[in-house]
Order: C-alpha cells, then sequence, then structure tokens
C-alpha cells in the first residue's frame, strides 16, 4: 500500500497489491483522472495517459489553443460549464447568480491511517497502518471556497474510499446545489449496470441492463435510502460473472436522498456520480463555514462479482460496524409481532417467551403497541411511557420476568414518528416537517418528527434513555415507517429550507450516536418497515437491519439473494415466520424458512406455543443447529451459487476462514417431473482438504467439490410412488461438509 507523487509530473498513484488509482493536475490546474483498475507497475511519468486533440464543436479552456477542453477529458471533481457539458460533482451559486467554479491545485498531504468525517458514518482504520489518506486542497481563486478530496486507500482488498468538503473562505455567503460525494470518469462505456431496486416487500431485486449513451440513474427523494433503490450500483464488464471478469461497485454510506448516476456521452466516456440528491438540495454556506459529504466507497474486482462483495462484506463487518456487537454471533430471538400485533398483555408475552425459552431461544422481543395509548396505529407514538393497562408493571417489571425466565429482553422504538393523537402532538404540534399553508401528508396515521431541531432530538433522547437506563433492555428494534413529504422546517428561515433533508438525517445519526454510546451492549437492529433503510450508513450504528417485512421464505430468497452484493450476512435480519405467511399467504415447509433464514441473522416472528409438538421439536433442532454454525454462517466467506432471478433454483453457501467447514444451502421454488441429474460447483474450499458431508457421510476432495460440483438431484423426481414423500414446492436442502 502507498501514495506516490511525483513533483515533476504533478502526478499521484494510490496502489495496494490488488488496484492502482492515478490522476493528475491538469494544464489548466484542476485535477483529472488517469488510472482506476488492475494494479500496475509504479513508474514515474503516465502523462501519455492524458489524451488531448481537436473535436469540432468542442469549447477549449485556453484561447488560442484548441487541443485541450474538459469535455473529453476524465476529472477528479466535474464541474459544468467551463468546456465540460456533463452532470457536474459541485455547483455553487454565487451572490451575482453565477454558477461557475474553478477548483485549482494548492496543496496535499498524506496521511496513516483514516480522519473520521463529522457527524457522519464512515469507514475507519483501528490501526494508522491498516490505510494511508490522500487529501487534495483545490481552491477556487474568484470565491475563496475550497474543496478538500479525501481518498483512503486501505492496505487489503481493491477498496478506495471518497469523500468531499467544501469550506467557504470568502467574505460573501454561497449556496451548494451539488455536491457529490464521488466523481469517476472511465474511458470507456462498455458495462452493464446492476441495480438493487423494488418495493415494501420486495426490495433489493437485481436489474441488469447495458450503459448505453445518455444517463442510467436510480435516486431516493423521500427522505430516506427507501425500498425503490439501494445506494449501490455495479458496473461489470459484458463477460463477468461471479467468478471472472472485472466488476467495480459503488456505496454510499449514507441514509438519505441519494442519488446514483452513470452518464455515458457520445464519445462513449462513463462519468460516474455518487452523492445526496441534488434535487431540492441547497445548503447555505456562510463565511467561515465548511460542509462535509457523506463517504462513498468503490471496490475493484478483477475476479467477478463474488470478490467484490466479499470485500465489501468484510469492509462493512469489520471497518463500518462497531462496538460490543460487530464480533459478537447475534442472539436467536423471537419477536411478537405476527404473533400477537397489538392484542397482548404482560402475562401473554411470558408466556410466549418461557415458550421461546424452552425451545432455545436467547432473546425475546416486545414489537410495537407497549406505550402511550397505543391500541392501534392511530395514537400513541412520541409517547415513550409504558401503557399500565397492558403492562402493570412497565418496561422495567416485564423486561425482570423476561431475564428472570433466563432471557434477554428487547424492545421496539419509533423514534422519529408522531401520532396526532399523542401527548406529544399535543404539547408540540409545531414539532413536525409541514409545510405553512399546505395540507400535512400523513403515512400509516403517522407524521415527521423535525429532526432538523436539536431540541427535538434531546426530547426523544431523553424518553428514549430513561426507558434503557431504568429497565434491563439488551435490544432495540429501530423502525421508521413512513417517508419525508412537506420537508419544511418551522425552525429555518427559507434560505435554508433546502437543508432540512440532510439535517434530518444528521438528527437521526446524532440520536443513534447518544444512544450507542451511553448504552454500549445494548444490540441495535435497524428497520424502515422492512428494508426502507438498509443502507451503510445504518451499519455504523447498528450492526443489523431488518432486511424486510416480507418473511416469506421464498421471497426472501431474492431479496436476500439481492442483499448480499453488498452487504454481510451478519446484518441481514431474518427470522422464520408463521404460516400461512402475513405477506404473500404462502404455505412454505417449517425446514425451509429455518433454511432461508440461517443465512442471516436467525430468529422467530410467531408464537411458537401454536406449534405443533413434532414442529416444536424441529424448532428446537433448528435453534441448536443455528447455535452450532451461526459464527461460521454470520462471519464465513460469502458465495452466491445459483440466482433466484435465473431460475428456479437458489444455491448459495459460507465456508469459515479455515476452510475447514461449509454450510451449502439449496432451494427450489417449484418440484419438476422426470428431471435431468443436477449438481453444483461449490466455491472457497481448500482443494486438497477431504470434506465429509454430516448428512450421508461421503467424503470428497475440495477440488472434486468445487470442479465436478455437489450432486443436488431430487431422489424422487419422476416417480409417483410416494407423493407424501415431502419433496415438493418451496423445498430446500442444507449440506453441512466438514473436513475430515
Amino acid at each position: 500500500m502507498s501514495i506516490l507523487f511525483n513533483e515533476h509530473t504533478r502526478t499521484f498513484h494510490l496502489f495496494n497489491d490488488e488496484i492502482s488509482y492515478i490522476m493528475t493536475v491538469l494544464p489548466n490546474e484542476q485535477m483529472g483522472q488517469l488510472y482506476f483498475g488492475r494494479r500496475i507497475h509504479h513508474k514515474e511519468d503516465f502523462s501519455y495517459l492524458l489524451e488531448n486533440g481537436y473535436r469540432p464543436m468542442t469549447s477549449y479552456v485556453f484561447e488560442g489553443d484548441r487541443s485541450f477542453s474538459l469535455e473529453h477529458v476524465k476529472q477528479e471533481y466535474g464541474v459544468y460549464g467551463t468546456t465540460d457539458y456533463r452532470r457536474p460533482a459541485v455547483e455553487v451559486l454565487q451572490e451575482n447568480g453565477s454558477r461557475l467554479s474553478d477548483f485549482r491545485y494548492q496543496s496535499h498531504t498524506i496521511t496513516a491511517g483514516k480522519p473520521k468525517l463529522p457527524g457522519l458514518p464512515a469507514t475507519y482504520t483501528e490501526n494508522s497502518s491498516e490505510a494511508e489518506t490522500l487529501t487534495l486542497l483545490l481552491e477556487d481563486p474568484v470565491t475563496g471556497i475550497t474543496l478538500e478530496l479525501l481518498y483512503t486507500i486501505f492496505e487489503k482488498g481493491g477498496i478506495l474510499a471518497r469523500s468531499a468538503k467544501l469550506a467557504n473562505h470568502g467574505e460573501k455567503s454561497v449556496h451548494l446545489t451539488t455536491a457529490m460525494s464521488l466523481c469517476m470518469d472511465l474511458p470507456d462505456c462498455d458495462y452493464e449496470w446492476l441495480q438493487f431496486s423494488g418495493a415494501w416487500a420486495r426490495e433489493r431485486h437485481l436489474k441488469i441492463r447495458k450503459l448505453e449513451q445518455g444517463i442510467q440513474a436510480i435516486d431516493s427523494r423521500r427522505g430516506h435510502s427507501s425500498h425503490e433503490h439501494n445506494p449501490f450500483i455495479v458496473l461489470k464488464r459484458p463477460y463477468t460473472n461471479e467468478f471472472q471478469g472485472e466488476a467495480i461497485g459503488f456505496s454510499l454510506i449514507y441514509s438519505g436522498n441519494f442519488l446514483a448516476q452513470a452518464e455515458v456521452d457520445t464519445h462513449n466516456m462513463t462519468r460516474v456520480l455518487l452523492g445526496i440528491s441534488p434535487e431540492g438540495f441547497d445548503w447555505k454556506l456562510e463565511p467561515g463555514e465548511a460542509f462535509q459529504t457523506p463517504e462513498a466507497v468503490m471496490v475493484y474486482s478483477a475476479s467477478g462479482l463474488n470478490q467484490m462483495s466479499q470485500t465489501f462484506h468484510k469492509l462493512y463487518q469489520k471497518r463500518l460496524a462497531r462496538g460490543y456487537w460487530r464480533d459478537r454471533a447475534r442472539p436467536i430471538l423471537n419477536n411478537n409481532w405476527e404473533a400477537t400485533y397489538f392484542d397482548f398483555t404482560e402475562d401473554k408475552l411470558v408466556k410466549i417467551a418461557a415458550k421461546a425459552k424452552e425451545c432455545g431461544v436467547e432473546l425475546f422481543v416486545l414489537d410495537d403497541g407497549w406505550f402511550g395509548e397505543r391500541s392501534s396505529d392511530h395514537a400513541g407514538l412520541g409517547d415513550w411511557i409504558a401503557n399500565p393497562s397492558r403492562l402493570a408493571n412497565g418496561i422495567t417489571g416485564l423486561a425482570q420476568r423476561i431475564e428472570d425466565l433466563g432471557m434477554k429482553f428487547g424492545l421496539w422504538f419509533e423514534p422519529e414518528m408522531v401520532n396526532k393523537d399523542s401527548n406529544l402532538y399535543r404539547a408540540h404540534p409545531d414539532w413536525i416537517l409541514e409545510t405553512p399553508g399546505r395540507s400535512a401528508s400523513h403515512g400509516r396515521n403517522q407524521f415527521v418528527l423535525d429532526f432538523s431541531r436539536k431540541e427535538i432530538v434531546d426530547c426523544i433522547y431523553e424518553m428514549m434513555a430513561k426507558i434503557l437506563r431504568e429497565a434491563k433492555v439488551s435490544y432495540i428494534k429501530w423502525d421508521m415507517n413512513r417517508s419525508i413529504t412537506e420537508c419544511y422546517s418551522s425552525a429555518l428561515p427559507a434560505d435554508r429550507q433546502g437543508e432540512v433533508f440532510h439535517r434530518y438525517i444528521l438528527g437521526v445519526y446524532d440520536l443513534y450516536e447518544r444512544l450507542t454510546s451511553e448504552f454500549p451492549h445494548v444490540l441495535f437492529e435497524s428497520c424502515a418497515s422492512g428494508g426502507g433503510r438498509f443502507d451503510p450508513g445504518m451499519l455504523y450504528y447498528a450492526p443489523q437491519g431488518w432486511a424486510s417485512d416480507d418473511s416469506d421464505a421464498i421471497e426472501r430468497l431474492k431479496i436476500q439473494y439481492g442483499t448480499t452484493y453488498c452487504y454481510p450476512i451478519s446484518s441481514i435480519g431474518s427470522h422464520v415466520s408463521v404460516i400461512p405467511n402475513h405477506q404473500v399467504f404462502r404455505k412454505t415447509p417449517l425446514h425451509t424458512r429455518a433454511n432461508v433464514a440461517y443465512f442471516g441473522t436467525f430468529g422467530y416472528e410467531l408464537d411458537l406455543n401454536h406449534l405443533t409438538q413434532e414442529e416444536q421439536k424441529e424448532v428446537k433442532e433448528q435453534i441448536a443447529f443455528m447455535k452450532e454454525y451461526r459464527e461460521l454462517l454470520q462471519f464465513g466467506n460469502f458465495y452466491r451459487l445459483s440466482s433466484p432471478f435465473d431460475g428456479n433454483i437458489t444455491c448459495w453457501m459460507a465456508v469459515n476462514e479455515e476452510q475447514t467447514q461449509a454450510v451449502v444451502g439449496w432451494y427450489r421454488v417449484l418440484c419438476g417431473v422426470n428431471l435431468p441429474y443436477a449438481r453444483i460447483r461449490l466455491q472457497g474450499l481448500d482443494p486438497d482438504f477431504c470434506y465429509q458431508d454430516q448428512e450421508t457421510g461421503k467424503s470428497y476432495f475440495g477440488d472434486e467439490l468445487m470442479n465436478l460440483g455437489l450432486i443436488t438431484s431430487d431422489p424422487l423426481s419422476g416417480q409417483v410412488e410416494d407423493p407424501n414423500a415431502g419433496y415438493g414446492d418451496f423445498d430446500s436442502r442444507l449440506f453441512v461438509l466438514k473436513r475430515v
């Protein structure tokens, strides 16, 4: 790992064993991009990579020189309007109405390790030898605004973390209307674009299309990263698959409005922009003030999509997630929501928890309905005090009863929202986001608190902290069940209303930071009607997130498969739920529900008292299995083997770091008849190790399993003698392999 600067050619080369990133100071003193990709040898002069030339209808920077135009040059942080006609990385509205900027190189620093980004989640280092950071200082001589571009290259992996900081050293205020975290110009457009999109209950479905001239983009303007689009895209070569070929992943560590965009010009150059959505964004920058963008992470892989994913997994698992639970296997939990909804008493909850304890569950979670006058979703939000008609002894008493069973206790909050039928709203009706003179929209009968205001965040913090100080709460499920509308803060002047969306997210981060700091042993799980805010920003505070409100095992195949392109298994909240499923009404075998949920944090969304004795016995076996293998499943190397987006069969596997154990999950949606023989080639094993299938006792060398494959043929395919044998729709199998 190294960052080298050639003073003569004014070229920077950032590299480690896997990647090189090369840029230079352009003739107009702005920064230009030369190369990003597989590691290449260092040399003193890479100037040949900067190509210039005359083209008709092109505008040129220097009078009398028809060779240098920003329209045809790869840049580090492009500005529209000074010979570059592409979408900009930055736009600054000045007092005279101009939106032009000219950020010229001034100096740079190279430091060991990685600086923190104040008030924002970001990757980090525990030892300064893990990474190096280059900070480029650029300045606009007209406005006096400085631009710091940060580049962190990690010692291991094809990782480059980037962000930008703008500071007003001039005498007049300006408005930032665009401030992207990353601008990446690539020399060609021979890529396929991968995005992860959907809606509530079908989040992060893989969508693939070829890049073409014009703009391909996803975004969110909902106030959160959203169910509809995830702040993560991939560009891959057309020949790239899971295990070969080039791919670049772009991930934004942010939980609010975002834009991910690829613009291909008519000369086939591609510009990738990633950052806060410029739509509605307007940040007033007074003299002496600065603005820091969120961090964007680029991961380059020369060996396919799976290597890219594993790089993201390890980075986000070990150097984005923090705290006590970062490296610990997650407790197996039972959540009461689908078991009771709002219909519960303290005794009823304890009865559910007692059966869960008998089956081996370690954590009981009380979901919505415990506070204020909450008997439906029409009232109570904002009043974070236990409802005595349901919990006579409050949260403290219930938590103690759960602890007395030998379990830990968890609790649901939705701290960012309020019902109008609540004491909080009656006392502070001006605390919600709403536009003067306009009607206020609701979602799920609730309204959004103005978390851009510190006094509101302080109030919610005190209510939540009081409960956590008094009761034995070991887990918090933090929910957020509606998008932002009428985004206007009564506390800000007119010329700062464009700041509200971002200030809101900063308020969410601030509340998370205070709670996780005061209660470091509490496990936080983020949730936003399921996967509506499943993003890297949340992982910094909550090491796991509820992946989707859709708990149906078959639907979860696509949801969890798509999620793994960026996010580690330890971050994916996945549970076994009741049948018929409450979202799609499907009846799925109990073993399949568990076999899918194992590849995540694992738990149950049902009342185990309602299962038969045979089913309860199966649950006990499932929990015992998860306890034995959860370290491997949650923290091992994960491989996607067969995609639910391509066919009827899904297959994936996890291998421990020592390559001595592996668990393979095989899933079939619909049963077939008279099918061909089938096998699946495994990955990540040691070719020289001999592995034993723990169910059949058969042994195979690693090279056999990876080159010949594991036989997955249905033993009853085409037979009709025993239609009740259990091989039907929605079937699944686990293969546990251990080194002999």
